[in-house]
């Protein structure tokens, strides 16, 4: 279902604004990630109250860490599915689910959050998954 996009720029640019690019194209994501070098954060971004509670504010939280990947990305599941469905090859071995939030390192998925991992849990605990992420993947 695609919203009406006034409704959706909000909830875009509480991550843009953190300094996370926007890949809305199958090509743009295939810029970014296919021949990646470094880290790379993939965030699947969602409509649903579980990323507005959870999983927006725990990368937010997690940037804020002396770790941190070197490519920061994120794609709208729901409103840009040519994008979302190429992110999510990269992804590879984890069902489809939004929001989730994956970790490349060389283009090679090394962490990852699904939405089950989000749900019903509160955002500083999953910056702590995230942080710990960073810490053993991402250089300071």
């Amino acid at each position: 279902m695609m919203y009406d996009e006034r409704f959706i720029a909000p909830m875009r640019q509480e991550l843009t604004r953190l300094g996370v690019e926007e890949l809305r194209t199958a090509e743009e994501v295939d810029a970014k990630l296919a021949n990646a070098k470094g880290t790379t954060l993939v965030v699947v971004n969602s409509m649903c109250g579980c990323a507005a509670r959870n999983a927006r504010p725990a990368v937010a939280s997690a940037l804020e860490n002396a770790a941190k990947p070197d490519t920061l990305t994120t794609v709208f599941a729901g409103q840009d599915p040519e994008a979302t469905a190429r992110a999510r090859s990269f992804l590879a071995g984890y069902a489809p689910s939004s929001p989730s939030i994956g970790l490349l390192k060389d283009g090679k998925l090394v962490f990852m959050l699904e939405r089950y991992q989000i749900e019903g849990r509160n955002a500083t605990d999953i910056a702590s998954d995230l942080t710990r992420a960073f810490d053993q993947y991402c250089s300071a």
